[in-house]
């Protein structure tokens, strides 16, 4: 352990330490339920997310027993819908399987639908003081200025070259605070851009900040070019009802209601693509109307621009042969279904619509 690095660490964190409402909480599931929320997502963006989790499901049993699609209800908007669909899988294991108490430690934490390598170690070492080491951005960060890493760090070497400092500076008895005060330290001050120098208390002895190389750190390897999609939605209506579908249970949003369409082709316009994906997924053959509009979106790895349009079906019947379920919903009973965001704004768009 690096006298440098660990006790200067644990000492700004004893007065710095941010209030958060998962913070120091006696019950590991709000812990799990924190981390799950946190993955990929900012603390900002989370803490409002989870005040209402917590509220409508209290409990690991509360969350067992209550159908996925209010569970995804409640998570719309916080986007990787996976990770609301693995914590309901994962929360009946927990009551089947532990008897509703959370593994305390990290291998079987790791068990569980959704929890990997970091959010077992971030829950192990949080909720039941193992002595786990973490490894999230923050961590990363953090440990490549102070000591200098060259290496990529999420290359396989850079990686196992962080997990191994993670754990040589971890004081045993200690990780909670240890991992959390990293995270903390990454968020505030040794931020990804402009960080805090001066006011870091590890900065005497910042190998990167000694080299002027702080924003040099961590090193990173250029990102690929992320693809565009092109993609038309039909909003059809039937004497003052819209037609959803639901996508099926895994996958990208998995579960989640839309209005159906699809991706254009090369060549194709979009009037033609609309046509084509309503007959490949529904059997049903329609009439394209006029715009509703042209919604945008950025994915992980793709953005999307979706065309709308209203669109009148030729008498038809639609047939289920991609999807899992399909409703005519009337305007105000669309809150009631979880989407997409994008679907969301069309659906808020309906509301006020003359059509609707």
């Amino acid at each position: 352990m690096s006298l440098q690095f660990t006790p200067p660490l644990l000492d700004w964190y004893r007065q710095n330490a941010r209030r958060l409402p998962w913070r120091d909480h006696p019950d590991p599931y709000v812990i799990w339920v924190s981390e799950i929320m946190l993955q990929q997502t900012r603390v900002e963006t989370v803490i409002p997310y989870f005040q209402n989790w917590i509220q409508r499901f209290p409990t690991v049993e509360a969350l067992a027993t209550a159908p996925l699609q209010d569970v995804l209800n409640l998570w719309e908007g916080l986007g990787y819908y996976s990770r609301a669909r693995n914590l309901h899988q994962a929360a009946r294991i927990v009551v089947d399987t532990y008897h509703g108490c959370l593994p305390q430690d990290a291998a079987a934490l790791r068990s569980l639908p959704g929890i990997g390598r970091y959010t077992a170690a971030a829950i192990a070492s949080i909720a039941f003081g193992q002595d786990e080491p973490a490894l999230d951005g923050n961590i990363r960060r953090v440990l490549s200025r102070f000591f200098n890493l060259d290496t990529p760090a999420k290359s396989t070497q850079g990686e196992k070259l962080l997990w191994e400092l993670a754990r040589q500076n971890l004081p045993p008895g200690q990780a909670g605070d240890y991992n959390q005060a990293i995270m903390d330290l990454g968020a505030t001050i040794c931020t990804p851009s402009s960080p805090d120098c001066p006011n870091c208390p590890l900065s005497p002895s910042c190998q990167a900040f000694a080299l002027g190389l702080q924003e040099q750190r961590p090193v990173t390897t250029p990102k690929p070019k992320i693809p565009h999609h092109t993609v038309a939605a039909a909003v059809i209506q039937r004497r003052g009802r819209t037609l959803i579908v639901q996508r099926p249970p895994t996958g990208l949003l998995g579960g989640l209601w839309e209005f159906p369409g699809g991706k254009r082709e090369p060549g194709e316009d979009l009037s033609t693509c609309l046509q084509r994906e309503l007959l490949e997924e529904l059997n049903l053959t329609i009439q394209v109307g006029r715009p509703f509009g042209v919604y945008q979106h950025a994915f992980t790895h793709f953005r999307v621009t979706l065309h709308a349009f209203l669109c009148t079906a030729n008498g038809s019947r639609p047939q289920l042969k991609e999807h899992t379920d399909l409703r005519w919903a009337l305007p105000a009973e669309l809150a009631d279904y979880p989407m997409g965001k994008i679907d969301r704004q069309i659906a808020n768009r309906l509301l006020g619509s003359p059509e609707s």
